[in-house]
Protein backbone atom coordinates (compact mmCIF):
# COMPACT_ATOMS: atom_id res chain seq x y z
CA UNK A 1 0.00 0.00 0.00
CA UNK A 2 1.25 3.72 -0.58
CA UNK A 3 1.33 5.24 2.44
CA UNK A 4 3.25 8.13 1.22
CA UNK A 5 3.52 10.41 -1.64
CA UNK A 6 6.56 13.22 -2.47
CA UNK A 7 6.16 15.78 -5.52
CA UNK A 8 8.55 17.09 -7.42
CA UNK A 9 7.84 21.03 -7.27
CA UNK A 10 9.04 22.75 -10.45
CA UNK A 11 6.62 21.71 -13.18
CA UNK A 12 4.72 19.54 -10.93
CA UNK A 13 3.25 21.65 -8.37
CA UNK A 14 4.61 25.03 -9.46
CA UNK A 15 4.11 26.64 -13.07
CA UNK A 16 7.02 27.95 -14.59
CA UNK A 17 5.73 30.15 -16.94
CA UNK A 18 5.96 33.11 -15.27
CA UNK A 19 9.48 32.17 -13.77
CA UNK A 20 11.07 31.37 -17.35
CA UNK A 21 9.47 34.31 -18.88
CA UNK A 22 11.07 36.78 -16.06
CA UNK A 23 14.41 34.79 -17.08
CA UNK A 24 13.88 35.58 -20.46
CA UNK A 25 13.14 39.26 -20.19
CA UNK A 26 16.35 39.23 -17.43
CA UNK A 27 18.57 38.03 -20.86
CA UNK A 28 17.47 40.28 -23.11
CA UNK A 29 15.40 37.67 -24.91
CA UNK A 30 12.01 37.48 -26.82
CA UNK A 31 10.09 35.01 -24.09
CA UNK A 32 8.98 33.18 -27.53
CA UNK A 33 12.50 32.79 -28.75
CA UNK A 34 13.80 31.60 -25.44
CA UNK A 35 10.71 28.91 -25.04
CA UNK A 36 11.38 27.78 -28.44
CA UNK A 37 15.55 27.48 -27.61
CA UNK A 38 14.39 25.75 -23.97
CA UNK A 39 11.96 23.00 -25.61
CA UNK A 40 15.31 22.06 -28.31
CA UNK A 41 17.79 21.73 -25.04
CA UNK A 42 15.06 19.26 -23.98
CA UNK A 43 14.45 17.31 -26.78
CA UNK A 44 18.44 17.18 -27.21
CA UNK A 45 19.08 15.78 -23.43
CA UNK A 46 21.01 18.35 -22.52
CA UNK A 47 20.83 20.27 -19.47
CA UNK A 48 18.42 22.87 -19.53
CA UNK A 49 20.84 25.78 -18.16
CA UNK A 50 22.14 25.07 -21.95
CA UNK A 51 19.00 27.62 -22.55
CA UNK A 52 20.52 30.21 -20.90
CA UNK A 53 23.76 29.54 -21.97
CA UNK A 54 22.66 29.72 -25.91
CA UNK A 55 22.24 33.28 -25.40
CA UNK A 56 25.23 34.08 -22.73
CA UNK A 57 27.69 31.32 -22.84
CA UNK A 58 29.28 32.35 -19.79
CA UNK A 59 26.23 32.09 -17.73
CA UNK A 60 26.11 30.71 -13.84
CA UNK A 61 22.99 30.12 -12.25
CA UNK A 62 24.05 30.98 -8.54
CA UNK A 63 25.80 34.25 -10.14
CA UNK A 64 22.58 35.57 -11.87
CA UNK A 65 20.41 34.62 -9.70
CA UNK A 66 22.31 37.15 -7.10
CA UNK A 67 22.91 39.95 -9.78
CA UNK A 68 18.70 39.57 -9.46
CA UNK A 69 18.31 39.82 -6.56
CA UNK A 70 20.78 42.88 -6.44
CA UNK A 71 18.71 44.78 -9.19
CA UNK A 72 15.68 43.97 -7.35
CA UNK A 73 14.34 41.50 -9.73
CA UNK A 74 14.93 37.97 -7.29
CA UNK A 75 13.66 34.79 -8.42
CA UNK A 76 10.73 34.45 -6.74
CA UNK A 77 7.10 32.28 -7.16
CA UNK A 78 3.99 32.71 -4.77
CA UNK A 79 0.44 31.26 -5.16
CA UNK A 80 -0.33 32.83 -8.43
CA UNK A 81 2.14 30.70 -9.88
CA UNK A 82 0.73 26.93 -8.00
CA UNK A 83 -0.60 24.50 -10.49
CA UNK A 84 -4.43 25.06 -9.63
CA UNK A 85 -4.61 21.34 -9.44
CA UNK A 86 -1.85 21.09 -6.67
CA UNK A 87 -3.82 22.51 -3.60
CA UNK A 88 -6.19 20.16 -3.58
CA UNK A 89 -4.37 17.52 -4.74
CA UNK A 90 -2.09 17.99 -1.29
CA UNK A 91 -5.38 17.93 0.62
CA UNK A 92 -7.23 15.06 -0.83
CA UNK A 93 -4.30 12.75 -0.13
CA UNK A 94 -3.67 14.16 3.54
CA UNK A 95 -7.24 13.66 4.24
CA UNK A 96 -6.61 10.01 3.11
CA UNK A 97 -4.39 9.84 6.14
CA UNK A 98 -0.88 9.83 3.86
CA UNK A 99 1.97 11.12 4.57
CA UNK A 100 2.93 14.03 1.79
CA UNK A 101 6.24 15.43 1.07
CA UNK A 102 7.57 18.49 -1.31
CA UNK A 103 11.26 17.16 -3.08
CA UNK A 104 12.96 18.89 -5.78
CA UNK A 105 15.57 20.51 -7.36
CA UNK A 106 15.24 24.13 -5.84
CA UNK A 107 17.86 26.82 -5.25
CA UNK A 108 18.67 28.75 -1.65
CA UNK A 109 15.07 30.49 -1.70
CA UNK A 110 12.81 28.14 -2.57
CA UNK A 111 12.25 26.60 0.50
CA UNK A 112 11.20 29.53 2.64
CA UNK A 113 8.92 30.32 -0.29
CA UNK A 114 7.51 27.34 -0.24
CA UNK A 115 7.01 26.81 3.24
CA UNK A 116 5.37 30.44 3.11
CA UNK A 117 2.67 28.83 0.54
CA UNK A 118 1.25 27.17 3.73
CA UNK A 119 0.79 24.04 1.75
CA UNK A 120 -0.87 20.63 3.15
CA UNK A 121 2.09 18.85 3.56
CA UNK A 122 4.36 17.20 6.03
CA UNK A 123 7.67 17.67 4.65
CA UNK A 124 9.12 20.03 2.57
CA UNK A 125 12.80 19.04 0.92
CA UNK A 126 15.09 20.98 -1.29
CA UNK A 127 18.11 20.22 -2.97
CA UNK A 128 19.96 23.21 -1.65
CA UNK A 129 18.49 22.45 1.74
CA UNK A 130 19.61 18.75 1.34
CA UNK A 131 23.26 19.21 0.00
CA UNK A 132 22.44 16.84 -3.36
CA UNK A 133 19.96 17.53 -6.41
CA UNK A 134 18.17 15.18 -8.55
CA UNK A 135 19.10 12.54 -10.25
CA UNK A 136 21.68 11.63 -7.29
CA UNK A 137 20.39 8.60 -5.83
CA UNK A 138 21.46 9.86 -2.83
CA UNK A 139 18.60 12.55 -3.44
CA UNK A 140 16.19 9.60 -3.35
CA UNK A 141 17.95 7.92 -0.32
CA UNK A 142 16.35 10.91 1.29
CA UNK A 143 13.06 10.92 0.12
CA UNK A 144 12.44 7.33 1.26
CA UNK A 145 13.81 8.55 4.61
CA UNK A 146 11.75 11.29 4.85
CA UNK A 147 8.57 9.24 3.61
CA UNK A 148 8.99 6.58 6.33
CA UNK A 149 11.89 4.05 5.69
CA UNK A 150 10.02 1.51 3.41
CA UNK A 151 10.71 2.80 -0.77
CA UNK A 152 7.87 0.36 -1.49
CA UNK A 153 5.20 2.29 0.01
CA UNK A 154 5.96 5.72 -1.14
CA UNK A 155 4.65 7.07 -4.15
CA UNK A 156 6.93 9.25 -6.25
CA UNK A 157 5.33 12.11 -8.89
CA UNK A 158 6.96 14.04 -11.62
CA UNK A 159 7.07 15.75 -14.75
CA UNK A 160 10.68 14.14 -16.02
CA UNK A 161 10.63 10.55 -16.70
CA UNK A 162 14.67 11.16 -16.44
CA UNK A 163 15.12 12.73 -13.37
CA UNK A 164 12.13 11.96 -11.19
CA UNK A 165 10.45 8.50 -12.57
CA UNK A 166 13.47 6.63 -13.79
CA UNK A 167 15.94 7.35 -10.08
CA UNK A 168 13.12 6.96 -8.09
CA UNK A 169 12.04 3.08 -9.28
CA UNK A 170 15.67 2.91 -9.01
CA UNK A 171 15.62 3.53 -5.10
CA UNK A 172 12.83 0.94 -5.07
CA UNK A 173 9.30 3.97 -4.81
CA UNK A 174 7.09 3.65 -7.51
CA UNK A 175 6.59 6.45 -9.88
CA UNK A 176 4.02 8.69 -10.77
CA UNK A 177 4.37 10.61 -13.92
CA UNK A 178 2.60 13.62 -15.04
CA UNK A 179 2.28 14.81 -18.52
CA UNK A 180 2.64 18.76 -18.17
CA UNK A 181 5.33 21.24 -18.49
CA UNK A 182 7.80 20.97 -21.50
CA UNK A 183 9.57 18.04 -19.97
CA UNK A 184 6.19 16.15 -19.62
CA UNK A 185 5.42 16.79 -23.59
CA UNK A 186 8.67 16.54 -25.19
CA UNK A 187 10.86 14.69 -23.23
CA UNK A 188 9.08 10.61 -23.86
CA UNK A 189 10.99 7.30 -22.80
CA UNK A 190 8.66 4.90 -23.59
CA UNK A 191 11.06 2.11 -21.19
CA UNK A 192 10.41 4.54 -18.01
CA UNK A 193 7.10 5.42 -18.30
CA UNK A 194 5.57 1.61 -19.05
CA UNK A 195 6.92 0.92 -15.48
CA UNK A 196 5.24 3.66 -13.73
CA UNK A 197 2.47 2.85 -11.44
CA UNK A 198 0.60 5.56 -12.75
CA UNK A 199 0.73 8.09 -15.65
CA UNK A 200 -1.94 11.46 -14.99
CA UNK A 201 -2.39 14.47 -17.24
CA UNK A 202 -3.49 16.29 -14.06
CA UNK A 203 -2.79 16.40 -10.07
CA UNK A 204 -6.57 16.25 -10.03
CA UNK A 205 -6.64 12.38 -11.27
CA UNK A 206 -4.32 11.11 -8.06
CA UNK A 207 -6.07 10.79 -5.15
CA UNK A 208 -8.56 8.71 -6.66
CA UNK A 209 -6.15 6.56 -8.29
CA UNK A 210 -3.67 6.34 -4.65
CA UNK A 211 -7.06 5.31 -2.83
CA UNK A 212 -8.24 2.22 -5.08
CA UNK A 213 -4.48 0.75 -5.47
CA UNK A 214 -4.73 1.29 -1.71
CA UNK A 215 -8.43 -0.15 -1.15
CA UNK A 216 -7.00 -3.26 -3.86
CA UNK A 217 -3.94 -3.80 -1.69
CA UNK A 218 -5.96 -4.47 1.43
Amino acid sequence: MIGAVFFDVGGTILDETREFADWADWLGVPRHTFSAVFGAVIARGQDWQESFRTFRPDFDLATELERRAAAGRPEAFGEEDLHSDARACLAALKEQGLRVGLAGNQPAHAEASLRALDLPVDVIGTSHGWGVAKPAPAFFDRVVREGGGDPSTILYVGDRPDNDARPAMAAGMPACLIRRGPWGHILDLPEVATRCLFRIGSLDELPTLVAAHNAAER
